[in-house]
This record gives structure tokens, C-alpha cells and sequence, in this order.
């Protein structure tokens, strides 16, 4: 799949690019279909071969040090609902890790930190949820993340670091319906028949953006990545033949959240068929296919 940068004359193609929590589900995507091959410095916070090693909490000189002439850092360890009911972890890491990330970077003379955000950080359904809308994060980790986002903002103008912050939206096959998928899985079905939208971008799609991101320089402070319009989550399945059962949509089911991509697309522009289901769904089942 092609996506092409819109031209301008602030762009920036030297160094190389800083991928922090390269072995998660976001870096597996990242690493599988970035555009360049050996453009990315990869980091894993436990021993692997071929990666940068080292717990980011534990100072900032390792990153400081691959750092160095990088065009981009891109931040994307944290502490998600999941794995802090797992690990008994706080989700206020996030926080930690994100300013251990401007440090470093900062330290290092680096370009920018796109810095991972959670649509989460908006709170509930309504109109296309612009950069500029005022947050009212609802669950504990959209809160965790607003806080993040907002010590991160101070933290970038102190050390006078380029910082972005990206608010992902659900990403195919790492979100809860499609990478989560089980025997037995239930929909909620709205009143008007459909299942719930959301604001959907395909794992090649995603890589394909950031790389074409981490070549400018012009980059605003926050910026919704997702791919244009909404998906809807029973079609998601439907697309990829996994069977499910829908159920009741009870009163606080939210029918629709979406991002919205204007600012995105002053930056990007998105082939067709990565704003279709069927086009995100293929992009997941290439991803099986290579990991």
C-alpha cells in the first residue's frame, strides 16, 4: 500500500528513528511494515537480540546515547487497564515513562517525540472529537493518559524538546474486538440495528503515517491518528469471517467515537482502500502472515 507525505518544503530525511517499546503490539506493527528498512533503532526493555536493551525508568543516559543525531524518538511503552490488573503496575508509569522519554531525547539533541496517546483521553461519543475539543476522559486510563499528555506538554517546553503528542485510535489487531477475538464473542447491538463505530487504522496504514511523519519537521503538538470516518465493530468481523454473537446494547454503550483526521490529512493523505474495512482487515492478515 502506498501513502504519500503531501509535499512540503519543511521536511527533514537525516538520522534515524528511536523505537521505544519495539516488542509490544504497536511496535510489532511498526517494525513489520516500516517504509525503510534500517532506518529504526529498536529498544526492548528486556534482553533480545538486534535491540537496544535497557528499562527506561532506570535513567536516561542508554537512551541519551542511541539518541544522538535521531530525527525522531517515538515513545510507546505504557501500562494499559490490562496489564495493570495483571502486574498489579500503576497506570501513573505512564506518566514516568513518557517524561523519561523527553529526557533522554532532550539529553541527546534528538528531533521530536511522538509520544503514544489514547483516544481514551476525549471520554465519551459525540461529534468527530477534534485535537482542539476539551477532554473529559470517563475511564481510569483515559485519565492516567490526560495527565500524562499534560505533564509531557510542560515537561517538552522546559527542556525545549519538539514533542507530539498522538492520540491513537483503536488499531486492527490490537484493539478488543479483532486482536482479541475469541469463540464465543459478543457485540452490543444498538437500538437501530448496527454495533458501535469507532475510529479504526489498519497496522500498515499506522506504520506507513508515523514513517511519513517522522520526516517533517512541522509536526503540531497533539494529532489524532486513525483513519478517516468510523468502522463498525460487528462489520470488523464480519470482514475477517469471525464469528459473533450480538447482544443488548445496555444505556452506557456509546454508539459512536470518532476522531477526527482534518489535521491529520494537512500531513497525509490516505490511500482508498485503507479506509475500509476490508482494507484494514487485510492489512491485519498481512501482519499474521509475516510475524
Amino acid at each position: 500500500m502506498h501513502m504519500a507525505s503531501i509535499v512540503s518544503k519543511t521536511t527533514v530525511k537525516n538520522g534515524r528513528v528511536v523505537l521505544l517499546g519495539a516488542t509490544g503490539r504497536l511496535g510489532n506493527m511498526l517494525r513489520s511494515f516500516w517504509t525503510k528498512r534500517g532506518d529504526l533503532i529498536l529498544h526492548s526493555s528486556k534482553q533480545r537480540l538486534g535491540f537496544e536493551c535497557f528499562d527506561l525508568l532506570q535513567g536516561t543516559d542508554a537512551l541519551a546515547r542511541i539518541s544522538e543525531g535521531a530525527r525522531m524518538v517515538i515513545c510507546l511503552p505504557g501500562v494499559t487497564p490490562a496489564a495493570a490488573r495483571a502486574t498489579g503496575a500503576s497506570l501513573t508509569q505512564n506518566t514516568d515513562l513518557a517524561l523519561a522519554a523527553l529526557e533522554g531525547a532532550a539529553a541527546a539533541g534528538a528531533g521530536r517525540v511522538l509520544l503514544a496517546s489514547s483516544a481514551a483521553v476525549y471520554g465519551a461519543g459525540g461529534e468527530a472529537h477534534r485535537e482542539t475539543c476539551p477532554c473529559f476522559p470517563i475511564s481510569d486510563y483515559g485519565q492516567a493518559k490526560y495527565v500524562m499528555e499534560g505533564k509531557a506538554a510542560a515537561a517538552a517546553k522546559q527542556l525545549d524538546q519538539p514533542l507530539t503528542i498522538a492520540r491513537i485510535g483503536n488499531v486492527a489487531g490490537a484493539d478488543a474486538i479483532l486482536g482479541n477475538w475469541y469463540q464465543g464473542i459478543s457485540i452490543d447491538k444498538l437500538a437501530d440495528g448496527r454495533t458501535p463505530r469507532r475510529s479504526y487504522v489498519g497496522p500498515a496504514t499506522l506504520a506507513n503515517l508515523i514513517y511519513q511523519l517522522s520526516l517533517r519537521v512541522d509536526l503540531p503538538d497533539i494529532l489524532n491518528i486513525a483513519a478517516p470516518g468510523t468502522v463498525e465493530m460487528g462489520a470488523l468481523l464480519d470482514a475477517a469471517s469471525l464469528p459473533w454473537t450480538p447482544r443488548a446494547a445496555g444505556p452506557d454503550v456509546i454508539a459512536k467515537v470518532e476522531l477526527s483526521t482534518e489535521r491529520l490529512e494537512t500531513y497525509i493523505s490516505f490511500a482508498p482502500e485503507s479506509k475500509t474495512v476490508a482494507g484494514m482487515v487485510r492489512e491485519w492478515q498481512r501482519l499474521k502472515a509475516v510475524q
